[in-house]
């Protein structure tokens, strides 16, 4: 599956890209455990970075701009750590109206639309992240759980 993974990260909608991760998980016969964690954890990240691919202002955690969303950026991103900071990212950048905290050009950052933050934000608050101070820590056990995840994830693509 690894070049259609390619190719759904880099053209398809949110809905689509789920609804293959849903079907490898149905057709690998994963844990009930995992499955019911996949899902809803995609989704949260891809409410953001598909998103940002379709504005063409993509970057990775360090804030460097990135051409193409592929399953790559899409694991650097399910860092439970860098999944926050990208919530307080889009955060702060909606109030501003401009792409703040990356590296991608001045003029690329104004063209800046809102992005809808309250998919990725009902899933980090389930998940014990303070949405309000982004210095407060999560609970460790919550960031080994995502860390699964992510592996479930990539056995998948």
């Amino acid at each position: 599956m690894k070049q259609e993974s390619y190719n759904l990260f880099r053209s398809a909608d949110i809905q689509t890209i789920l609804q293959t991760l849903e079907g490898e998980l149905k057709s690998r016969n994963e844990s009930p455990f995992w499955r019911d964690r996949v899902v809803p954890f995609s989704e949260a990240i891809l409410s953001i970075l598909v998103p940002l691919r379709d504005a063409n202002i993509l970057f990775n955690p360090e804030g460097v701009a990135v051409s193409e969303l592929t399953p790559e950026l899409f694991f650097r991103w399910s860092d439970f750590v860098s999944l926050k900071t990208l919530a307080f990212t889009i955060q702060k950048s909606n109030v501003a109206g401009v792409l703040l905290r990356t590296k991608l050009d001045g003029a690329v950052c104004k063209n800046y639309k809102s992005i809808d933050l309250k998919i990725l934000g009902d899933y980090l608050s389930k998940n014990s992240v303070n949405l309000e101070n982004e210095a407060l820590d999560f609970p460790i056990s919550n960031y080994n759980l995502h860390q699964g995840v992510s592996n479930v994830i990539k056995s998948l693509l």
